[in-house]
């Protein structure tokens, strides 16, 4: 299945309680992000009282569906040393964190002896799994959605086991 930003806007802004996303990949190729990696590498960093610079739209979304009180928690499983690409990530969190995020960072030795997905995932109100499908360079190749319960109490033991271990961003320092 294929998903355009307006219809997961549409999918988020649904939510009545909670969103959770498990992120396992320590590359993406993400087109929207190509561009600021890049600067990233470069030197470029995002300035903190510059709100107007930072990610758009989906800082607005956050902001927008957190302010209605639904929870949004990402854990990010990485190796380390961390990857160029998750230390881009990590200088860019607090823009995640400021729009209402909450996010943890659990080492990928710390997770050997977890159940987890073959996919990174959303799960919204513990019920709708979304499984994004990457390739091998992690450029998004489509979306997967089941209702299927046993595939979401999967995925909610997976994530709140990654959760419990993770650790939280504002303690994990690259």
């Amino acid at each position: 299945m294929s998903q355009s930003l307006t219809d997961f806007s549409n999918l988020i802004r649904s939510v009545q309680e909670s969103a959770v996303h498990l992120e396992m990949r320590d590359g993406y190729g993400v087109d929207n992000e190509i561009e600021g990696f890049a600067a990233w590498k470069q030197g470029h960093r995002l300035n903190p009282d510059d709100r107007a610079s930072w990610w758009r739209p989906w800082l607005d979304l956050v902001q927008e569906v957190t302010a209605k009180g639904v929870l949004i928690r990402r854990a990010r499983i990485i190796s380390e040393p961390v990857s160029d690409y998750i230390a881009f990530e990590h200088s860019g969190t607090f823009t995640n964190l400021a729009a209402g995020e909450q996010i943890r960072w659990l080492p990928r030795r710390s997770a050997s002896d977890l159940a987890l997905p073959g996919n990174d995932f959303w799960l919204f109100d513990g019920r709708l799994v979304q499984f994004n499908i990457f390739d091998g360079d992690g450029r998004w190749v489509h979306t997967d959605q089941t209702e299927a319960p046993a595939v979401a109490a999967f995925c909610t033991s997976a994530f709140e086991a990654v959760w419990e271990r993770g650790i939280p961003h504002e303690k994990y320092t690259i």
